[in-house]
């Protein structure tokens, strides 16, 4: 090396140029189609349909969605940063339309404490939490509410937006309370529970 030459730091020519940007890890992904299961993109959305019913899943109209014979193909317009953001977020919103046509999603909730139970009340349930009166819930158009002895609230439907949605507004009818262990919870939730003021003070 002459003494005119500058060193070049290793790794500097194997940079990508910052105007090309990766594609998205999961956008670029394509979504298979099982059998049975049919798609056909709307304006606007994309409408799937399989053995346990049927999903329109509305996308921003800056996603490119088509479908390729037996799978969907997600694109994005251009490498702004919202169009990165957009490309994973539709693939994954489509995917779950895909499963919830073919396997469905479900919740299932569990009433913690004494005299807390509920009951099946049609389509809906009947909430009995403490309250001077009863709390009625029911269900959506594809969704259903299954009641499983008295504790235990089991809710299914094919689109997974809406079972959470459900799920969610049974809960808030009476959290889970840290200090008495009473309330609604999905089950397998974890509750770190507070020992309260005066149990504290006895630890002490």
């Amino acid at each position: 090396m002459s003494g005119n030459e500058i060193p070049v730091s290793v790794g500097v020519a194997e940079r990508v140029p910052p105007t090309e940007k990766p594609l998205s890890r999961i956008g670029r992904q394509p979504i298979p189609l099982p059998s049975g299961v049919q798609a056909e993109v709307l304006y606007g959305g994309i409408k799937v349909t399989g053995p346990r019913g049927e999903v329109i899943q509305r996308y921003h109209p800056e996603v490119n969605v088509k479908v390729e014979g037996d799978q969907i193909i997600v694109e994005r317009m251009t490498e702004r940063k919202f169009h990165h953001s957009l490309h994973g977020l539709t693939r994954s919103l489509i995917a779950n339309a895909v499963v919830g046509v073919t396997e469905g999603y479900s919740r299932t909730l569990e009433l913690m404490g004494v005299g807390y139970r509920v009951q099946q009340n049609g389509a809906g349930i009947t909430l009995s939490v403490g309250y001077s009166h009863t709390v009625d819930v029911f269900p959506e158009d594809g969704l259903t509410m299954e009641v499983e002895g008295n504790n235990r609230v089991h809710i299914s439907g094919v689109d997974k937006q809406k079972v959470g949605q459900l799920a969610a507004k049974v809960r808030r009818v009476r959290p889970p309370n840290r200090y008495k262990e009473k309330g609604i919870r999905y089950q397998g939730e974890v509750l770190r529970l507070k020992p309260g003021k005066a149990a504290a003070r006895r630890a002490v």
